[in-house]
């Protein structure tokens, strides 16, 4: 288990194709998925055999402030599972925002196994998401 950025999200902060503070961002509860930097989309994710078990409304109050992204911390309503689940970060609308896109065209950013929490046994119900309150909070660029 590892956590770790996915290649194509830091190509997309040049590109543009991933914008953190007005695109929405979500955050879901995945099982049975081995990380690979080289994914792009979330259906690369679900390909790969990992299962989406419940995903967090739009990250709300977002600040991207010296290379760190934080947001307020939130929850994902999730379905009884006692498998090992981790925190998939991702771009789910375009990057100029709106409604969801579809999941081979939703944005990877990154994926979170190991620490304080994790991995997550869900149980029927809210799972709160508290993000680190110092650096890195949710991630750090640079």
């Amino acid at each position: 288990m590892a956590n770790g950025y996915f290649t194509p999200f830091t190509e997309g902060l040049l590109d543009a194709s991933i914008d953190l503070d007005t695109a929405v961002i979500k955050v879901a509860l995945v099982r049975g998925y081995t990380f690979s930097a080289s994914h792009k989309f979330v259906s690369d994710v679900t390909t790969a055999g990992g299962t989406i078990n419940g995903t967090s409304a739009a990250l709300a109050n977002k600040t991207v402030t010296g290379g760190v992204f934080d947001a307020d911390d939130t929850t994902i309503s999730a379905t009884a599972n006692a498998t090992n689940h981790g925190l998939l970060l991702f771009q789910s609308s375009a990057v100029t925002g709106g409604a969801d896109v579809a999941a081979t065209a939703q944005r990877v950013i990154a994926w979170y196994d190991t620490g304080t929490g994790l991995p997550i046994q869900p149980g029927t119900g809210t799972v709160t998401i508290t993000w680190p309150a110092s650096n890195p909070k949710i991630l750090k660029v640079g």
